[in-house]
């Protein structure tokens, strides 16, 4: 039997008490993209996070990052009403254009996105995607912006970038679920900053680059089930071997 009563810091400013995990409930469980992959970072986190109310401590809004995400949407979206490849997917050989669909601002808003119920979990699984492209015959096709400033060529081989193959492969996921034909093939629309110019000058340039990847979301399933799993225990379980936040916790708890 399920505990549904764990110990809350309830007097604490950093504790939440909305959208907390109740194995008691009925109800389906709104679920966010960003914290199934917390659960795959550290079952420990996440518990804390979605069971207690104790998240990890915020961090600043990436203000430059957002800026060019919704300055990429604005220069699809002006295809898309035309029905007609942004000459990026061109240069990239890439036959497709813009997917046009009445909720795909409601996909892309967070608190909101693509939702799905997976059932076996009683989860109302979400995720908000940055673009949707449809190929000729009728595919969808996941895209992703991301900004950077690197001076290396960009590829998808470094470790940290493994949560964003798992981003892309839980929107196929949830797509799929929504009833679309998904190819397994989504694109990554990087934007690389320029920082090699003599001066600033008040304008930052960057060089779109288009990046293919090839997903697999047959293990979306089974991690939404052991999520569920991990929050119906009646304590926390222990921490990922690598998480630095549980090592600062622990750190942090033995000085007085």
């Amino acid at each position: 039997m399920y505990d549904s009563h764990v110990p809350r810091l309830k007097t604490s400013p950093g504790v939440r008490s909305r959208n907390i995990f109740d194995p008691a409930s009925p109800d389906p469980f709104k679920l966010s993209r960003s914290k199934l992959e917390l659960f795959l970072r550290c079952p420990r986190c996440f518990y804390l996070d979605r069971r207690c109310g104790v998240g990890q401590p915020s961090q600043p809004p990436y203000t430059l990052n957002n800026a060019v995400d919704q300055l990429l949407k604005r220069e699809f979206d002006y295809h898309r009403a035309r029905g007609e490849p942004h000459e990026l997917m061109k240069e990239y050989d890439v036959a497709a254009v813009p997917f046009r669909h009445p909720s795909l601002d409601e996909w892309r808003e967070n608190f909101r996105g693509v939702q799905a119920l997976h059932e076996p979990s009683n989860f109302l699984f979400t995720g908000a995607v940055d673009d949707i492209w449809q190929d000729p015959d009728g595919n969808l096709i996941v895209v992703d912006y991301k900004a950077t400033s690197t001076p290396k060529v960009i590829s998808l081989d470094d470790e940290w970038k493994q949560a964003y193959k798992r981003q892309m492969e839980m929107y196929q996921w949830l797509l799929r679920k929504n009833g679309f034909s998904v190819g397994d093939v989504g694109y990554f629309v990087f934007v690389n900053g320029d920082a090699t110019k003599g001066h600033f000058g008040g304008v930052l340039s960057f060089t779109p680059t288009i990046i293919p990847y090839s997903g697999d979301d047959s293990w979306v399933g089974d991690a939404l089930t052991e999520a569920r799993a991990c929050l119906c225990r009646a304590s926390p379980p222990l921490a990922a071997p690598d998480c630095e936040w549980c090592a600062y916790r622990k750190a942090a708890s033995c000085i007085e």
